[in-house]
């Protein structure tokens, strides 16, 4: 499987004020894994930067004067993509942004979404962190992957981290053999093949710190609510001790 980690960089939030793309980063995975593929283009974007826009990518007007415009990469940054399944952290932003300048060369070249498929990691993380903040910092912190090298935005770091986070976010799936799916054709049942798991996996004690800070929540709760939902799993007696 060929998945393409995608990130933009634009002149501001709103594609529809008239801001444009300034920079293309993408990160080549193959079956899950860095291939060590890129793609990485500035882009002079003939209109000016929001301010806060040029406060978080550092990049100027000057820097980009002598980049080339999208419509002189477009075939090679479609030819990149194409067929690949985009990994992106709030994908419509940054589809947004690109059928717009897609649109501004004419119909032939359609739209993102006529060439690939596309995962949002944006809403994985809200699936899996509901209520949580999930931007791209958060989930770092999160998930342990490092990002102390991200001063400023630019579309080719911010892929690399994504990249990063994606494989950390969606960790533990190549257990199920979805891979191994064969289709022996129309009219026959699909088989799917459940890999078998040898790693060890670690079994982590609560420490008595941590019961007793356990114990201590549900005595607070039986005092406020009556009881502890907890209690169906687990005896109120064992709390009595630190109730008083």
């Amino acid at each position: 499987m060929r998945q393409i980690v995608l990130d933009t960089e634009t002149t501001g939030l709103e594609w529809k004020q008239g801001n444009r793309v300034v920079e293309i980063g993408c990160v080549e995975l193959l079956e899950r894994r860095r291939s060590g593929g890129k793609f990485h283009r500035y882009l002079k974007p003939d209109c000016a930067f929001e301010a806060r826009a040029q406060e978080v990518t550092g990049l100027t007007l000057e820097f980009l004067a002598d980049k080339p415009r999208f419509d002189e990469v477009v075939e090679e940054f479609l030819a990149y993509i194409d067929g690949a399944e985009l990994i992106i952290h709030n994908a419509a932003f940054d589809l947004g942004f690109l059928d717009n300048e897609l649109s501004r060369l004419g119909e032939r070249f359609g739209r993102i979404l006529d060439r690939v498929t596309v995962v949002d990691t944006l809403q994985l993380a809200r699936e899996r962190f509901p209520g949580q903040r999930n931007s791209l910092d958060a989930l770092c912190k999160r998930l342990g992957v490092d990002n102390a090298h991200r001063q400023l935005h630019g579309a080719l770091l911010d892929a690399e981290i994504l990249a990063d986070v994606y494989i950390a976010l969606t960790s533990g799936q190549e257990e199920i053999g979805f891979g191994g799916i064969e289709d022996a054709g129309a009219g026959t049942a699909t088989v799917v093949s459940f890999a078998p798991v040898t790693a060890q996996r670690p079994r982590i004690a609560a420490a008595q710190a941590e019961q007793e800070a356990h114990l201590r929540r549900l005595a607070h709760l039986r005092r406020k609510a009556g009881r502890a939902l907890w209690d169906v799993l687990e005896p109120a007696a064992e709390s009595e001790a630190l109730e008083a």
